[in-house]
């Protein structure tokens, strides 16, 4: 069947973003396995803060009036707290609770981690002469303190740890302190402190962030704070901003795949597997060209899931998923923008165009072995990303994150001529007198 022709502007494959956009009759899979319009698959991944708003703000007040009692009183919920602080003793204790096999592979995924964020570090300082006479630069400077979020609720995260970390101590921040619910699970604590962090705190939730923004008795208050979390840690970064920058806002975990026919229905399923098993919350969206690939990928979900440990967590996950099926590479990419996944996966014949194409994605994984786990975990890549189509304005976290720049101005006699006259002028046309006047007595001197 050839594809049909929408009229502009009527609302295809869930939204308006083409005039052009052709799509296709859904297959029936017969699972789970649904055809989802881009519009409502955003639509849903855009949870109301607003839900959570008055229970966040109760949790800053309490931990700005009351401190790290405030602290352990949240943390009885799970355990009962003498320090907030974790000791050295405490620190070198996780060791003996996780395997080593465990412990080397962190080390060496450090390794990597860091060797890709060195590439990101930005020069010190560089001066450019512009004309004869002006030398412009910028000069960048890390920050000096910053705080990391190392979720903990249904596991155990020790690859947040070094993602959020490592970027910050390549960027030279002298300080960075961690917070983890409590008590913080000894795979966090070792990932921590292979990663070098200064302080680990036994905070979780929306009260760790207040702690790090706007300080405890135990815990000073930092300048950023970086790190994955549900909507509340989410909420409470965004409301603190006046305190403390934050990375981006970040939610449950998402993917996008870009495929045609030559996708093996297998890995594509194998990735939307791989995602929908991080919370009940997690999306998957398949874009694709290819008519006959959502029926197979369906057909492997339900093979794959059969015997899966987290099979439960997918089947919810799996509810937040599905496919749209277009006419052309083109208007895939183009979804795919609106889209603005977290992390997109391009698995086509000739991906390298796609990518150079590609607007609006978190992180972009090219080739049918480019698994996103790898991105995760041990390639070396950062894996705290926008979420919900923050990719359209967001980056994911990186050296940059840590640093702050300043313009650097170097003007000779030379230079101030070629441009004293504008500046006199525009500086007098805005009635700003004094200004053309700082001008103009160098220029005479």
């Amino acid at each position: 069947m050839l594809a049909r022709p929408v009229p502009a502007g009527t609302p295809v494959a869930g939204g308006v973003f083409s005039e052009t956009l052709t799509i296709f009759p859904a297959e029936d899979t017969g699972t789970m396995w649904k055809e989802v319009g881009i519009d409502a698959w955003l639509g849903a991944r855009k949870t109301s803060l607003e839900d959570a708003r008055a229970t966040v703000t109760e949790i800053i007040g309490k931990v700005q009036s009351g401190g790290d009692a405030a602290l352990k009183e949240y943390a009885k919920k799970y355990c009962d707290l003498e320090s907030i602080a974790i000791s050295e003793e405490e620190r070198e204790a996780a060791y003996e609770k996780v395997d080593v096999e465990v412990t080397e592979a962190l080390v060496e995924a450090h390794a990597r981690i860091e060797r890709f964020h060195e590439l990101q570090k930005p020069k010190d300082l560089w001066l450019q002469e512009t004309e004869p006479g002006i030398y412009l630069g910028m000069k960048t400077t890390a920050l000096n303190r910053v705080g990391i979020y190392v979720p903990g609720g249904r596991a155990a995260y020790p690859s947040s740890a070094l993602m959020c970390a490592v970027p910050a101590w390549v960027a030279g921040v002298k300080e960075v302190c961690a917070c983890s619910p409590p008590p913080v699970k000894p795979l966090t604590l070792v990932a921590l402190d292979i990663a070098g962090v200064t302080e680990i705190y036994n905070a979780g939730g929306a009260q760790a962030i207040a702690a790090m923004a706007l300080g405890t008795e135990s815990i000073r208050p930092v300048q950023k704070i970086v790190g994955p979390g549900n909507i509340y840690v989410t909420l409470a970064k965004m409301m603190l901003r006046e305190h403390a920058e934050i990375d981006f806002p970040a939610g449950p975990s998402e993917i996008g795949i870009i495929a045609d026919e030559t996708a093996d229905p297998a890995i594509v399923a194998a990735d939307v597997l791989a995602q929908a098993e991080h919370d009940p919350n997690a999306a998957c969206i398949l874009i694709t060209t290819a008519r006959d690939l959502p029926a197979k990928v369906g057909e492997e979900i339900v093979s794959q899931l059969a015997d899966a440990p987290r099979k439960d967590i997918i089947e919810q996950a799996l509810k937040n998923s599905g496919y749209t099926i277009v006419g052309s590479i083109d208007e895939a990419i183009e979804a795919s923008d609106a889209v603005a996944p977290e992390h997109l996966s391009i698995q086509v014949a000739d991906p390298l165009p796609v990518v150079t194409r590609v607007r609006n994605a978190g992180a972009i994984f090219v080739g049918r072995y480019s698994a996103v786990a790898c991105g995760d975990y041990a390639v070396g890549t950062n894996h705290c990303l926008p979420t919900a189509g923050y990719a359209k304005m967001y980056s994911g976290l990186d050296v940059q994150h840590f640093c702050k720049t300043a313009s650097v101005e170097m003007i000779s006699g030379e230079g101030l001529e070629a441009i004293g006259d504008i500046v006199e002028t525009i500086a007098e046309a805005e009635g700003l007198f004094a200004h053309a006047n700082s001008v103009k007595i160098r220029r005479c001197r």
